[in-house]
């Protein structure tokens, strides 16, 4: 189950201790106030000092993982390690990322994250690269809270899908990558997405690269001035310039939803 490539990078004690888990003993339960899924009290905790690096799926039981060591300082600077490390066609399902979270999850190639919830998003909540413009990502339910910055961040290319999943308290929910040293075509679609304020934009794309995000079923909750950007357009580069805005919402060609796929409450 567990691929540890370089024992200098990956500690074996802490991949001893994760098989021996009894996956059965926690569970996730939906909290019936804001349907952010929480885990349950008996919930297990789990330190991670070094990556994990999962070759086959997982399903951890609603354990609580959290950094510790060089994964514990929860900052958000760019290309940081993730808790778990994802290799192509993997799923990961039934985990608590609790605080630090470091940089959350990588997706190496296409991926499913099942049922994950981030309680204190660090750098990102998970990564998502492929080689392959086919990869695809998928995120089915969950939640993120306390996103100081993003909470999907698209390197690579390929389309991610994001369903049944709430959001609170962050920069942006997703962000195809404006300023990579490698730009891609990329592809994100929301349904039934529910989004508690305070959040600064759902999506972020670069109409330079072709990119679309498709938008249905969103449910924003507390934001009465209409606060929140659903749709953010950039001039994407690759010379690691901050993308400059070019417009935001609707446009039939980038942003594909109508002011009916949008409820407020």
């Amino acid at each position: 189950m567990w691929s540890s490539p370089t024992a200098s990078h990956r500690t074996r004690s802490v991949l001893a201790a994760l098989i021996t888990t009894p996956l059965a003993a926690a569970a996730l339960v939906l909290s019936p106030a804001a349907g952010v899924a929480e885990p349950s009290a008996t919930a297990l905790d789990e330190p991670v000092s070094e990556t994990i690096v999962l070759t086959e799926d997982f399903d951890g039981g609603g354990t609580r993982y959290y950094g510790e060591g060089d994964l514990g300082d929860g900052g958000q600077g760019e290309g940081g390690d993730p808790l778990f490390e994802l290799e192509d066609g993997v799923t990961l399902s039934n985990v608590v990322l609790g605080s630090p979270a470091a940089d959350g999850v990588h997706c190496e190639g296409s991926c499913t994250l099942r049922n994950v919830v981030w309680e204190d998003v660090g750098e990102d909540a998970a990564t998502f690269r492929a080689d392959s413009a086919s990869a695809q990502f998928r995120v089915e339910g969950g939640s993120a809270a306390a996103a100081e910055d993003k909470v999907f961040q698209h390197n690579g290319p390929g389309t991610l899908t994001v369903t049944g999943f709430t959001v609170e308290d962050f920069g942006a929910l997703y962000r195809s990558c404006g300023n990579c040293s490698s730009m891609y075509e990329r592809h994100v679609v929301l349904d039934d997405i529910t989004v508690n304020t305070p959040g600064d934009r759902l999506v972020g794309i670069n109409e330079n690269y072709g990119d679309t995000a498709t938008l249905s079923n969103i449910t924003i909750i507390g934001d009465d001035d209409r606060d929140i950007t659903i749709c953010q357009r950039y001039e994407g580069n690759d010379d690691g310039d901050e993308p400059d805005e070019t417009g935001e919402g609707p446009d039939g060609t980038h942003c594909l939803y109508e002011e009916s796929d949008i409820t407020y409450q």
